[in-house]
């Protein structure tokens, strides 16, 4: 393979930290009538050497997504970062704004706009960026492009899923294709610096274990906010390609797991779906090469996906009706951001979820059932 140079900073010094082998397009979900086999590519992150951007080291596929469903959780963060955002000043009323949008479903732009703030096309005194940046293959060109539409005295909103969580919690199967950068404040920090940024401040929130949204603009200074999130990043070794390798043995041991407890599932004659047709999904069924014996289908509230298979499988992607239908003796929950949401508009379900990962963990917790809501599926 050749060597990788950084989507960022242009390097070419760095390490891979993660490799997956090959693996199927994660956001290609074939027609169930498609017999396959389906195209395999390289999946591996690297850490650059130079700005610390861990990123894919090379994305051959064709993005192909289904538009996902907006999870109640992103919605839920979304609403509290605005409220946020403009209790903090940086934002007034009538200011002009535009949106970079991601596939994964939702957007800001109408909460902004019932705080008096104008949808615009060209130049924008505030721009937003809640998890789409990432899917840019040129990390470098996107924050320019961004730079170059705020206007002299505006703030770029950007939230990202953070490298430090998805360190700290094995979160191994985030790298996907299509999701071309896994930021750290440390990183992006040096990513907008490059543009003529400094972040002024930022807000955390626990969405996915841990996510980040930070403010920047023109000139300013680094708040207390960004030095605490700095010095916390360079004390856990974000940076450290020996550090960001234990996502190496994590995705091993997460694998295995499921595997075997898949397995065991089958031998006892109990019959197992899944729920989330989730990019994150698709690396971890393929990796631990589950088929329709030991999973059944999974379900997904994307209507777009209904029909299809799991990439790499002839695991059917169904609808939540269809699961409920099936009376599952245990439903893996693919995106652990979704049990509260899935317990209570799927109360037929209860005492049968299970969370895929890191290692599948039965949920006997018994919940007040609310109302049932619209259900969610997919995520960054």
């Amino acid at each position: 393979m050749l060597t990788p140079i950084c989507r960022s900073c242009r390097a070419r010094r760095g390490d891979v930290v993660l490799d997956l082998g090959t693996q199927p397009a994660s956001d290609f979900f074939p027609p169930a009538t498609d017999p396959g086999p389906d195209p395999v590519y390289p999946l591996r992150m690297w850490l650059c050497a130079e700005c610390g951007l861990a990123q894919l080291a090379e994305d051959p596929t064709v993005p192909e997504e289904p538009r996902g469903v907006e999870p109640a959780a992103l919605v839920a963060q979304a609403k509290d970062a605005i409220g946020r955002v403009m209790a903090s000043g940086l934002v007034a009323p009538g200011a002009g704004v535009l949106e970079y949008g991601s596939p994964h479903g939702g957007s800001w732009l109408p909460s902004l706009t019932e705080q008096g703030l104008r949808p615009v096309e060209q130049q924008a005194d505030v721009i937003v960026d809640c998890f789409g940046m990432m899917h840019a293959p040129d990390q470098h060109a996107a924050v320019a492009e961004r730079a170059g539409r705020l206007a002299e005295r505006g703030v770029l909103l950007l939230q990202y899923h953070s490298l430090v969580t998805i360190i700290r919690s094995g979160q191994w199967n985030a790298l996907r294709h299509g999701h071309f950068a896994y930021y750290s404040t440390t990183a992006v920090t040096r990513m907008l610096a490059a543009a003529g940024l400094t972040p002024w401040t930022a807000w955390r929130f626990d969405l996915y274990g841990g996510t980040v949204l930070l403010a920047a603009g023109r000139g300013g200074e680094v708040d207390s906010e960004v030095r605490a999130l700095l010095a916390e990043e360079n004390g856990s070794g974000v940076s450290d390609p020996r550090i960001v390798r234990s996502l190496q043995e994590t995705a091993e041991s997460s694998i295995n797991a499921l595997r075997g407890w898949l397995q065991r599932q089958r031998g006892t004659g109990r019959r197992v779906f899944g729920y989330g047709a989730a990019s994150r999904a698709v690396a971890l069924l393929a990796a631990a090469g589950i088929d329709n014996t030991m999973l059944l289908g999974v379900a997904d509230a994307a209507q777009t996906k209904w029909g299809r298979r799991m990439p790499g499988t002839v695991i059917p992607v169904i609808s939540p009706a269809e699961l409920v239908r099936a009376q599952p003796d245990a439903v893996l929950l693919f995106v652990p951001d979704l049990l509260e949401e899935v317990r209570n508009a799927l109360p037929a379900l209860a005492g049968r979820w299970v969370v895929a990962e890191p290692t599948p963990t039965e949920e006997q917790v018994t919940r007040r059932i609310v109302p049932p809501a619209r259900l969610s599926g997919d995520k960054p």
